[in-house]
């Protein structure tokens, strides 16, 4: 026994260092989630705080058209007309979180119904209900909500419409997924061997079981919904001037980028972190609810 411990303790020395590896990584990569997560809730509440941190009336002029970031006491400048870019960014990015928020709770209780319901009935009622699902993800999504807002005319609730349309099957085929796998396990069979109603199971085991999912496909997309509505304002299909909206502000100051620069890049910047904040925030999201 004495001569065989030298031969047993390099591998299983290893091996526990390998452990405390994967330990130490896993333990960075749940920091680094938090602060991703902790980073984007700071955004939402800055966005939705902008009454109070806005210095000035967004829609008002408050100084001297085209002064530079950081000069009379405007951080990030004014614009053409003399507005105070940060108050409009602060309350674009405010519209941009709300539209976000909006789109996604559509999408979410529209195509989560269908998705649970389509998954738990099964037969023709699935077959129907997901293809019509299908006919609306063959659509080109982008030029669906495009023609929708150019037929009602451009406003900030027809933008909000228009994509909402477009949006829902996704949810709809990623909460149809989740049920029909969740309804193959053997404790929802054995809830229907005892007689539990289809209703009841779908309430109580099946949708539950489908909300981690949801609330990953979500997170995930509000960084795309985002660079999607500012795209549409950007060509002109949100709300009209002056109304401060990300992408439009970002349209109207493009003339000006290679002599005042901060006009079009400070919204087109917030855009980006947006989106970067919300992508990571989403994959934390993942990362946190898989290791549960």
């Amino acid at each position: 026994m004495a001569v065989s411990e030298p031969y047993l303790s390099p591998p299983i020395t290893r091996r526990a260092g390998r452990l405390r590896d994967l330990r130490a990584v896993g333990g960075r990569a749940a920091v680094g989630d938090r602060v991703a997560i902790g980073a984007f809730l700071a955004l939402i509440v800055v966005g939705f705080a902008a009454p109070l941190l806005a210095a000035h009336n967004p829609i008002q002029p408050a100084g001297i058209p085209f002064l530079s970031p950081g000069h009379g006491g405007f951080l990030f400048g004014t614009d053409e007309v003399g507005q105070d870019i940060l108050s409009r960014v602060l309350y674009g990015l405010r519209s941009s979180l709300e539209a976000a928020g909006a789109v996604i709770a559509s999408g979410v209780v529209i195509g989560g119904t269908i998705g649970l319901v389509a998954g738990a009935t099964g037969g023709w009622v699935d077959d129907l209900l997901m293809r019509i699902t299908d006919s609306f993800l063959a659509l080109p999504g982008p030029v669906l909500a495009i023609a929708v807002v150019a037929s009602l005319g451009p406003s900030f609730v027809h933008t909000l419409i228009g994509v909402a349309i477009v949006w829902w099957p996704f949810y709809a085929r990623i909460v149809r997924a989740e049920v029909r796998s969740l309804a193959a396990r053997p404790h929802l069979e054995a809830a229907r061997l005892a007689g539990v109603g289809s209703a009841r199971r779908a309430w109580r085991h099946l949708l539950p079981g489908a909300v981690p999912a949801l609330l990953v496909t979500a997170s995930l997309d509000v960084g795309n919904l985002i660079v999607t509505l500012a795209s549409l304002s950007f060509l002109g299909l949100g709300a009209p001037a002056p109304a401060p909206e990300l992408g439009a502000m970002a349209a109207r100051g493009l003339q000006y980028l290679l002599q005042e620069w901060w006009v079009p890049v400070m919204p087109a910047l917030i855009v980006f972190l947006v989106a970067l904040l919300a992508n990571l925030a989403g994959d934390g999201i993942r990362d946190l609810l898989g290791d549960r």
